[in-house]
């Protein structure tokens, strides 16, 4: 059994896709599509740009939705729809190429939403008042711990439970900081603040998930043709209504990516297909569930390569 996973940000390099848009009409009609949508040549900047521009969260999310929907077109090209997977998920913003991919969501649509989803979250806290630390070493419960101590009357919360030995805390920047330094106290082997510019998937989120809850309201969500394990469920849902809920409450909530993985492995997925920009996710599943393999794609090479995985 497969699923097929989508990368969150900080998967963003420059020239992501371009290969892709280069060898397939279908992958390059994506990012003809997004542009349009966007109304701008989001492309340019993505396979020319700068990686300072490109890594701003209104530029990133639609940028790295557009990479994975572009290899998921050259799949299709090859004959390989998402109906070879039994599981969709995303990291964060993946979950909506996730459901683009299972064709909830239509591409424009995803664009849109990415990049409101993008400018909300940046603007929902003024700079330099949020952050994120990355702590190493220490399990989901002794992090969860970590950061109600840290939080003294300020926001701290676990906001990414990504693999056995790596939560994200995020919150007010003095509470994510004192969670460091408790931290290392407690036994973590690293614990250090993120180069991102907003706290997210904390309540200070808030305000970003008022301005989702208005733009999904205009949105038309169909039911995915494979059911999507979310975010803030660590499950699989398939019932629209329940995955417009979903998306707004995952842009305050945890990203429980640990669990998603178990519950899918549990599930009978053995192998799992990251698809688009990086390689991050493969590694969590990995240290995650070494029985469940990992694939990555998101150039020519790699759809060549799990064409012929699939004929062997």
């Amino acid at each position: 059994m497969r699923a097929f996973v989508f990368p969150g940000q900080g998967a963003q390099t420059i020239g992501m896709g371009k290969a892709l848009a280069e060898a397939y009409p279908a992958a390059r009609a994506v990012f003809d599509e997004v542009d349009e949508a966007l109304g701008e040549t989001l492309s340019a900047l993505i396979w020319e740009g700068e990686i300072e521009t490109l890594t701003l969260t209104a530029n990133a999310q639609p940028a790295l939705m557009a990479t994975s929907m572009a290899a998921m077109a050259a799949l299709a090209a090859e004959g390989v729809t998402v109906e070879a997977a039994s599981y969709v998920a995303g990291h964060s913003l993946g979950e909506y190429s996730a459901l683009c991919a299972a064709g909830a969501l239509g591409l424009a649509d995803t664009a849109r939403l990415l990049r409101v989803r993008g400018t909300a979250m940046q603007e929902a806290v003024p700079v330099g008042e949020g952050a994120m630390a990355a702590l190493l070493g220490l399990d989901f419960e002794t992090a969860r711990a970590v950061a109600e101590e840290a939080a003294q009357g300020e926001v701290c919360q676990a906001a990414n439970d990504n693999d056995p030995g790596q939560v994200v805390v995020s919150g007010h920047k003095a509470a994510v900081e004192r969670a460091v330094e408790i931290a290392k106290g407690k036994g973590a082997r690293r614990a250090m603040l993120l180069p991102v510019s907003a706290p997210f998937h904390s309540r200070l989120m808030e305000p970003a998930a008022r301005a989702m809850a208005e733009a999904l309201d205009h949105v038309d969500i169909r039911e995915p043709k494979v059911p999507l394990v979310a975010n803030v469920e660590a499950a699989a849902v398939d019932d629209p209504v329940l995955i417009r809920a979903l998306l707004v409450d995952q842009v305050m909530g945890s990203v429980r990516w640990r669990e998603s993985v178990m519950w899918m492995a549990a599930k009978g997925v053995t192998e799992i297909w990251e698809i688009g920009a990086g390689k991050a996710l493969s590694g969590m599943v990995r240290r995650i569930d070494k029985s469940v393999a990992t694939r990555n794609v998101g150039t020519p090479e790699d759809v060549a390569a799990a064409l012929e995985a699939l004929d062997g």
